[in-house]
């Protein structure tokens, strides 16, 4: 069954696999054209934003440059920060900062902030931020080295060194939260805006 009713595909301003394959599970059509942006200069420059706020910047940065370049199509930019008590995460360089980050959210609850805009001819029309709490199990250093063993140049693609819906599962006892905002895009609220916009059937 054919949902979409737009003329043309949504296009996807960020590289993140899990948000392809997200929006084309749901029948959504996608285009893809991935923004360029210094993630880490950005927070930089807004010290004082916190966790949800400064997700929502930094999909927003991600959207509108790329809706200016493509007059009257919607865009859509994602972004995803991890934090713990003060702290914030961002992706690990290598092993040894994967290594680092689980060990240090091993046997804690740490939050999600999922954030994302949808942009019009660079204006963003549509935002929206959810929060994830996911608690870690203990884990041993043998089972940081196996699973990092496991999962391989993965480990470095996503905050947390981890991606839940593969075999990152095993490193959680409990998980309070929206599944699609704990993969990087909270995927229900955008579905109600192509919606009410008359891009999906109702």
């Amino acid at each position: 069954m054919a949902l979409w009713l737009a003329p043309d595909p949504l296009i996807l301003a960020s590289r993140s696999r899990a948000r392809q394959d997200m929006l084309v599970a749901a029948g959504i059509p996608i285009e893809l054209a991935g923004a360029d942006i210094d993630e880490r200069a950005l927070e930089a420059r807004n010290p004082t934003a916190n966790a949800g706020e400064a997700a929502m910047m930094l999909a927003r940065e991600k959207a509108r440059p790329v809706a200016a370049s493509h007059p009257g199509r919607f865009v859509v930019g994602g972004d995803q920060i991890l934090v713990l008590g003060e702290r914030r995460y961002a992706k690990p360089r290598d092993r040894a900062g994967a290594r680092e980050q689980l060990r240090g959210l091993s046997g804690r609850t740490h939050e999600l902030h999922s954030a994302v805009v949808v942009a019009r001819d660079g204006r963003a029309v549509f935002s929206h931020v959810d929060v994830a709490r996911l608690t870690m199990r203990t884990l041993s250093d043998r089972f940081i080295d196996n699973y990092l063993d496991a999962v391989g140049d993965d480990a470095a693609a996503s905050v947390g060194a981890y991606q839940l819906e593969k075999i990152g599962a095993h490193l959680f006892e409990r998980i309070d939260g929206d599944h699609f905002t704990i993969l990087g895009l909270p995927l229900l609220a955008l579905l109600a805006f192509l919606r009410r916009e008359g891009c999906l059937i109702t």
